[in-house]
């Protein structure tokens, strides 16, 4: 079998854990399977965590793309059902847990552990924690996660943790191993729905109700920029700490009364020069004219470590006086009008700005928020500056204004 990119491991090792998300039939279970296969060498305890038990036996383990399967002739494992566990002729061991049962995870010890459709789990936060305080054999233990993704806090909280490793696939990624007749049916189906967009392109999707994006509004945006732009800015929505929430960048360009979102560069854990380096070199990539920069995180401080890093760019500090929202929602009446298109590859930016209005937090104290809710949108909120800066302050038409 010829792996995708999206079924490889990150190509770095200092991962603790991996969370691969894709659609139905991307190859996220064989991902898994070889990963942990690989692994079951001598002395290794292993950890295999399904929303049931009889999920863990019927996929993980004795499925088509399970372990057992996609063993070498040599180490073919066996599942002892009474156990509850898998032994291969290495000596490694894999263990079978329910997330149905927290509890089960307390006291034992792995090296390295899979866990399979985390957004099925019942107790999903509680689950993950007790698996991870039982990874704590051998010098790097680490931990897969695979599922086709759902609008769920402990997703949302798992992706926002810094030192995540992150792949996705969408169901036609894998269209090599999967019957024709499977995908053309389904596009045919639901093409362009929210359900399409969970199940088959593996994007996390809010419910419907107060949701100011929806997955079918970006297919038709989507397409390759101008070679020649009116305007270009580079939107920063900072971050205090290395620690904290990542720091947005987007870059945005206008052509008459179009705005093209061209990239977004959002980084994670880097120190707040760090990330003001790479908004300058940003910056000079994309030959922009303007840097838009919130400054409600630092003041001040934004347009100095902006300065220290060399931006090539003029620096205009905005301050957020309203919910994230109510920014929002004259940017999402821009996308309702036709007035803005997406360049390729911006998923992420575009599963953000579906959350951004499904559950506004905003005027929430902190210590009444969940851990999910204070995970900031930043790419979404840089985005909402970048085409505010565009077309709703100096862009060709009518501004808007706020009563």
């Amino acid at each position: 079998m010829l792996a995708h990119k999206a079924q490889l491991p990150p190509e770095t090792d200092d991962w603790r854990t991996w969370l691969f998300l894709g659609g139905r039939g991307a190859g996220k279970t064989r991902a898994g399977a070889q990963w942990l296969g690989a692994r079951a060498v001598a002395g290794q305890r292993l950890a295999l965590v399904g929303p049931t038990l009889h999920d863990v036996r019927e996929v993980m383990v004795e499925g088509p793309s399970g372990l057992i399967a996609i063993a070498d002739p040599d180490n073919r494992p066996t599942y002892e059902v009474s156990r509850r566990r898998l032994r291969y002729p290495s000596g490694a061991v894999a263990f079978a847990f329910s997330a149905e049962d927290p509890d089960s995870l307390r006291g034992p010890q792995f090296h390295h552990a899979w866990a399979d459709e985390f957004c099925a789990w019942p107790q999903a936060g509680t689950v993950l924690a007790q698996l991870r305080l039982g990874l704590r054999l051998g010098t790097h233990p680490q931990l897969v996660i695979t599922s086709t993704p759902k609008p769920a806090r402990a997703l949302r909280l798992l992706m926002a943790e810094p030192d995540l490793a992150l792949s996705r696939a969408p169901t036609r990624e894998n269209a090599r191993n999967l019957s024709p007749a499977f995908l053309n049916g389904l596009q045919r189906l639901y093409g362009g729905t929210r359900l399409a967009a969970q199940e088959l392109d593996g994007i996390v999707v809010e419910a419907d109700g107060q949701a100011l994006w929806r997955a079918s509004d970006f297919p038709p945006l989507r397409c390759a920029p101008p070679d020649r732009l009116d305007r270009t800015v580079l939107a920063v929505d900072p971050t205090a700490s290395a620690g904290g929430d990542a720091c947005g960048l987007v870059v945005a360009g206008r052509v008459g009364d179009l705005a093209h979102v061209l990239a977004d560069r959002t980084v994670r854990g880097l120190s707040p020069l760090g990330w003001a380096r790479r908004a300058a070199e940003t910056a000079e990539a994309f030959h922009v004219d303007l840097v838009v920069a919130e400054a409600n995180q630092g003041g001040e401080m934004v347009s100095t470590l902006l300065r220290l890093a060399d931006c090539p760019a003029p620096v205009k500090l905005v301050r957020a006086s309203v919910s994230k929202r109510l920014r929002a929602e004259p940017v999402a009446a821009l996308y309702e009008q036709g007035r803005v298109r997406h360049a390729p590859g911006l998923g992420a930016l575009e599963e953000e700005l579906m959350a951004l209005g499904a559950a506004d937090t905003d005027g929430v104290p902190a210590r009444d928020r969940s851990a999910a809710e204070t995970s900031s949108p930043d790419r979404a909120d840089a985005l909402v500056w970048a085409l505010t800066e565009l077309l709703l302050e100096h862009g060709p038409g009518p501004r808007v204004g706020r009563l």
